[in-house]
């Protein structure tokens, strides 16, 4: 729990995002980077799969966030299939600064220079509480599955073909 002066400058951002949906979620700051999904799963003591990772990709010449479940990688032929779109290519690390404001790591689902086309992951509904990167590498923000929808305004979308047992 911290107060919004001691979050770094990205993350204030979002914390003023968050409370202009009326969302209750509190940034933590966590002692150490929590680039990945795994290492935020176990800084946070939770499944990887309750991880929602930003991952911004670039689909008819627009950036698209894609908030995906920590548990999988997206299929981006899959989705823009899913999406009725052109390809879908992942974005490099100086497009994702300038659509978002914020570095690879630390990207939040919000607190972007501009609104981005998001798509939120069905996955994601699987889990009670999520957990997204809040702007830093070392903040993340609590939030259900509905609040994320809700805040992102995002299309809900599988990113991944079923698994076939």
């Amino acid at each position: 729990m911290t107060d919004d002066t001691s979050l770094p400058a990205r993350s204030r951002a979002v914390a003023d995002a968050l409370a202009a949906a009326g969302l209750p979620g509190e940034i933590r700051v966590l002692p150490d980077s929590a680039r990945t999904a795994a290492a935020a799963a176990a800084a946070l003591g939770c499944e990887v799969g309750a991880i929602a990772n930003s991952l911004v990709f670039v689909c008819d010449g627009a950036p698209l966030l894609v908030m995906t479940s920590g548990a999988h990688r997206v299929d981006t032929a899959y989705l823009a299939g899913e999406l009725g779109t052109g390809p879908i290519t992942r974005a490099g690390a100086a497009q994702v600064r300038e659509a978002t404001g914020q570095a690879i790591g630390g990207v939040a689902p919000v607190g972007h220079p501009a609104p981005l086309r998001t798509v939120v992951d069905t996955a994601l509904a699987g889990y009670d509480l999520l957990w997204a990167a809040a702007g830093h590498p070392h903040t993340v923000v609590p939030m259900t599955y509905g609040e994320l929808l809700k805040l992102t305004g995002g299309t809900p979308s599988a990113v991944a073909a079923p698994q076939q047992g």
